[in-house]
């Protein structure tokens, strides 16, 4: 059987529905055909391990993408294709014949080897399924991996008075996006609120011992729990887009307006590998502004416009009661500058490649994420040596320092992970404010 559409998306996550809406915006009758491997319709992705441990109602997850006169196909994935005849053959063997094609194929977890059968990879709505059934009866968890997915449901299974082990490679929590202190200060955070914190472990196997799920790490100890969970990252799933010839790097290749290397074919969404104006660099974001924004963008162009993709995500988690927001690059392994108003409770921290801003954490500070957009690629400039102090030009006297990592510290800096190389008092935490910012254009 072969089917003709306008426009073929494959893919059923945020990014196509994003897209959908985009392409609806502009064009109200061409024949939408959504491929999507999953068996609900589209859906909000990040309450799985957020809002809907928090009394959000699984009703409000749904997009209602169906409502927007497409055909959806759930449980069906694109295997193959020929692209000088516009086709892609389906997994029930049907071909779809199409104008316009997206590739909103998102990404894979990252998975433990020989582990399968045993393990949740918190990703779609039917492991939310599964973990909530556990978390009901208040079972016993182990949570592998201290990264955005692993700290988040962690922190939300402990909230619902379930017995939670976390265990990871790193020294704390979020140590690959955090600063040391902050990611250690974590650590503790979530042993005061009844997390059994394990860092510096790495897991061996995983086994059911009876009715249980026992880990074994690698320094020997033995953990049970009733289920265990990772959240090891996730992969892009470019297999198709391999298989179809186009170019794959981190993802799949898109130019500013969000095409592949092949006519008439976009990417968006947590597959998607674009140049970012801000940074200057290519990337990969994983997140749901980035989807949303990035689909909408790629269905405005396949039907018709020419917009190109300059939007900067952000991103955010909720861990007990701190929380944050981000936007740029966030890594551990970059140079820091920490601005607290509250010691590790309240501040910014600013990630800098070579003086120029490329990420910012805001830390239970809100409503400053347009602010913190326009200082990406910005040069940091500090106003005062070690030892003196910078003059406070938003009141209080907020605790300032900037950090470099080990291994650009020299002998005798304090500390594991790296030294003060400035120490003063915070200026205005009003980030468009911040004397030690270029103004935009320097």
């Amino acid at each position: 059987m072969t089917t003709s559409s306008k426009y073929l998306i494959v893919g059923g996550g945020i990014a196509a529905d994003a897209a959908v809406r985009g392409i609806r915006s502009l064009d109200r009758e061409g024949r939408i055909t959504v491929l999507s491997s999953e068996l609900h319709a589209p859906y909000d992705r990040p309450p799985l391990s957020k809002g809907l441990w928090r009394g959000k109602p699984i009703r409000s997850i749904w997009r209602n993408t169906e409502e927007k006169g497409i055909d959806l196909r759930l449980g069906i994935s694109a295997m193959g294709g020929d692209l000088a005849s516009h086709r892609i053959v389906d997994s029930v063997g049907e071909v779809h014949v199409f104008e316009k094609l997206l590739l909103a194929t998102g990404g894979v977890p990252r998975r433990l080897p020989s582990a399968a059968p045993y393990v949740v990879y918190l990703r779609t709505l039917d492991d939310y399924y599964s973990i909530r059934a556990h978390a009901d009866q208040k079972r016993e968890f182990i949570v592998i991996g201290g990264g955005f997915i692993g700290s988040e449901i962690a922190a939300a299974l402990a909230a619902q008075a379930c017995r939670v082990t976390i265990l990871f490679p790193e020294s704390g929590i979020g140590a690959r996006m955090f600063p040391a202190s902050l990611s250690e200060f974590l650590n503790d955070y979530y042993r005061d609120c009844g997390v059994t914190v394990l860092p510096f472990e790495k897991v061996s196997s995983v086994a059911r011992t009876g009715d249980r799920l026992q880990v074994i790490t690698a320094s020997g100890k033995m953990l049970r729990a009733d289920s265990v969970i990772a959240g090891l990252g996730v992969a892009p799933q470019t297999g198709l887009a391999s298989a179809l010839g186009l170019a794959v790097g981190d993802g799949i290749e898109v130019d500013k307006h969000l095409r592949t290397s092949a006519p008439d074919i976009y990417a968006a969404g947590d597959v998607a590998n674009f140049h970012s104006q801000a940074l200057g660099y290519r990337l990969r974001v994983e997140h749901e502004d980035n989807a949303i924004a990035m689909g909408t963008v790629a269905g405005h162009n396949m039907a018709g416009h020419l917009e190109q993709y300059d939007h900067v995500p952000f991103f955010y988690s909720d861990l007990f009661d701190l929380g944050y927001e981000a936007v740029g690059r966030l890594s551990g392994d970059m140079e820091v500058v920490e601005a607290w108003e509250e010691p590790l409770r309240k501040g910014v921290i600013y990630y800098l490649l070579e003086d120029r801003i490329q990420g910012v954490l805001l830390w239970n500070t809100w409503n400053q994420v347009d602010s913190a957009r326009e200082l990406l690629g910005r040069k940091f400039r500090p106003t005062y040596v070690a030892g003196h102090k910078a003059p406070v030009a938003g009141g209080g006297g907020n605790a300032f320092r900037r950090r470099i990592r080990s291994r650009h510290s020299r002998p005798g800096g304090a500390g594991r992970r790296g030294r003060d190389t400035y120490s003063g008092i915070a200026v205005a935490m009003r980030l468009t404010q911040h004397p030690c910012v270029t103004p935009p254009g320097k």
